[in-house]
């Protein structure tokens, strides 16, 4: 692969996308784009307005609206929603589900895909989400699609919760996994499927550095065979 060209992450909850998209972007100098960030900014700002989950037309008006930055910052991606950082916020378990309710409308995906590409089009960016490269960047010089079992990825999200104080018995973070794996699989809009060209990485026995430094030596080589874990 040449210099400066675009990187795609695709994968379920818990597959480790922002961690790793992250880490990557810094081995390669690159710029790290968290495409779920953004709809997590749009959640929160309906929730925060009041805006009913159900009511497509105002949530595609808080989409329309809404000004969202994301801002990299001592090795982290910052998140503005409207001049405010709500890095922290965004991560609420409510906006969580918030988030996952207002990305399948598509008054709310097309200003968010435009500002995606418009934010990658002169590339030397990582972005990661469900459909970066399905939808967002087809053409996409390297797609991944990041995976490991929901039981490992279940595991991830516990100890996510546990460090923001909000410790969660792991069966019922497990039933939260398998119930985000069908909604984002089974949308009609935009679902989460691995582009036909992606790359598989199953990161069930790796960390995100081990699994960060596999996708950079892909991306030099331009292999293209999928990667497990064992």
């Amino acid at each position: 692969m040449k210099d400066k060209h675009i990187i795609a992450i695709d994968g379920p909850v818990g597959s480790g996308k922002s961690t790793v998209a992250r880490r990557v972007a810094e081995m390669l100098g690159y710029t790290h784009l968290d495409s779920g960030a953004m709809y997590r900014a749009v959640g929160l700002k309906a929730l925060r307005e009041g805006v009913p989950l159900d009511s497509a037309e105002r949530l595609a008006q808080i989409a329309e609206s809404a000004r969202i930055d994301l801002v990299p910052q001592d090795g982290k991606l910052r998140v503005l929603l409207d001049g405010e950082d709500v890095t922290e916020a965004i991560r609420a378990p409510e906006v969580s589900h918030a988030a996952s309710v207002v990305a399948v409308v598509p008054g709310v995906r097309h200003p968010m895909v435009d500002e995606q590409r418009r934010a990658g089009a002169q590339g030397g960016v990582v972005m990661e989400g469900r459909d970066i490269g399905s939808v967002v960047f087809p053409d996409a010089d390297l797609k991944i699609f990041l995976d490991a079992s929901p039981e490992v990825r279940a595991a991830r999200r516990q100890r996510e919760y546990e460090e923001k104080g909000e410790p969660m018995e792991f069966e019922k973070v497990l039933a939260e996994v398998h119930a985000r794996d069908r909604r984002d699989r089974e949308r009609e809009m935009s679902p989460l499927v691995r582009a036909p060209d992606a790359v598989v990485v199953d990161n069930t026995a790796m960390d995100a550095e081990e699994t960060a430094r596999v996708i950079v030596l892909l991306a030099r080589e331009g292999r293209t065979k999928s990667v497990t874990s064992g």
